[in-house]
């Protein structure tokens, strides 16, 4: 006997890395130059120099066997303390080492975080639209997802429906901003808003519910403010990743803060850093817990994604799309010119245009863009983008 959902999980294949082979066999019919594939938010922008400097630097000049060893599972304290004094100086905090958990990017945060709060019964609410991967971390970690429908007009908190989904059985909410797939970023007002309703519900309920902040794409914004959540909401988790603000995906670096004003902030750390056991995360690479440590104040050209931003957006607009303008990410999503959005992405690869149905991430009706790509691409598509929505003349 095996397990039936991990067997499921094995061989489904998802829509994103089935585009993706898709488009390998295409190009090799009609040339890559004329598949656009816009499907995969893996970073185009090379990292800054400074980081491939500082991996040789240590490489060259420190022990050898303290670089590839082991760390403390929670994470080197040297770089705990670097971290802790980089968000400090940003945010006008006052974290030590004992606040951070280093993690294995921001996928291994969010599960060590989910799984060290979930208790039998418990539910995480999900704001539509939201990253697929939260309904499997979630039910994996033997929790349930509720998924509030999303507010199409803005991408902010639908909070109608948010109030009307919480209950005594609510653990966590989750919330991605800027965000994955919308590129919305929620504003001062709206994190005021939730934390007033958490607050309230917590005191409803006997028991608190904690907020976890989701924060991969927290350097990529485009002049709009990034609200730092646990100044507003005590009982935060913040979760983040190098990934994209150092253009680092492979390296598998990122951390947990647990602050201080985290409701029992000495047990909750620990649960996380015993959930990180229990699921075999040993520590996280210890050559790159260094490098991001000592370029966490830096980013890649976040100009170039901005520029693709605008180029992309002002073209789909002439032609008819509606898309709200995401305050971050490298990711666009517009309505499909259909209600079918599967039937219109499908559409799409009629002209070899690959884009994500916005179905897989709660959002049915619209299509995620993921604009991380060389700035020709972008170019060379808007004629295509036009012809797609001829099509529907």
């Amino acid at each position: 006997m095996l397990s039936e959902s991990s067997v499921k999980l094995g061989t489904s294949r998802s829509v994103i890395r089935e585009l993706f082979e898709f488009g390998k066999q295409r190009a090799a019919i009609v040339g890559a130059e004329n598949v656009y594939d816009f499907s995969i938010g893996n970073p185009s922008v090379a990292p800054p120099a400074q980081v491939n400097e500082t991996a040789i630097d240590i490489l060259k000049n420190a022990d050898p066997v303290a670089i590839h060893g082991y760390t403390s599972a929670n994470g080197d304290i040297l770089v705990r303390q670097q971290l802790a004094q980089s968000v400090n100086n940003r945010f006008s905090t006052s974290y030590t080492a004992d606040n951070f958990y280093i993690a294995t990017g921001a996928a291994g945060a969010l599960c060590s975080a989910i799984k060290g709060l979930c208790c039998p019964n418990d539910e995480f609410v999900v704001f539509a639209p939201y990253f697929p991967e939260y309904k499997v971390f979630i039910e994996a970690m033997g929790g349930r997802m509720a998924l509030v429908p999303a507010d199409i007009d803005t991408f902010q908190i639908n909070f109608d429906a948010f109030v009307s989904t919480l209950n005594e059985n609510t653990k966590a909410v989750i919330i991605n901003s800027p965000n994955n797939p919308s590129g919305a970023v929620y504003s001062k007002e709206t994190i005021e808003r939730l934390a007033a309703i958490l607050t309230e519900k917590s005191n409803e309920y006997g028991h608190p519910i904690y907020l976890i902040s989701d924060e991969p794409y927290r350097e990529i914004a485009y002049g709009v403010e990034i609200p730092w959540v646990p100044d507003y909401y005590g009982c935060t988790i913040v979760c983040y990743s190098y990934s994209k603000s150092l253009s680092l995906p492979g390296e598998r670096v990122g951390y947990v803060l647990v602050p201080d004003s985290c409701n029992e902030q000495e047990p909750v750390y620990a649960a996380v850093t015993g959930a990180a056991r229990a699921l075999g995360y040993v520590n996280a690479p210890s050559l790159f817990q260094r490098v991001c440590a000592q370029c966490s104040d830096m980013t890649a050209d976040i100009g170039i994604y901005e520029r693709n931003r605008n180029i992309l957006l002002e073209g789909l607009r002439s032609f008819g799309y509606h898309c709200v303008e995401p305050g971050g990410t490298f990711y666009l999503f517009p309505r499909t010119l259909e209600a079918d959005d599967v039937a219109f992405c499908e559409r799409a690869k009629q002209f070899d245009l690959l884009i994500v149905p916005g179905v897989g991430f709660g959002c049915p009706g619209h299509t995620r863009i993921s604009y991380c790509v060389p700035t020709e691409r972008i170019e060379r598509a808007l004629p295509v983008f036009k012809k797609l929505a001829e099509s529907y003349k």
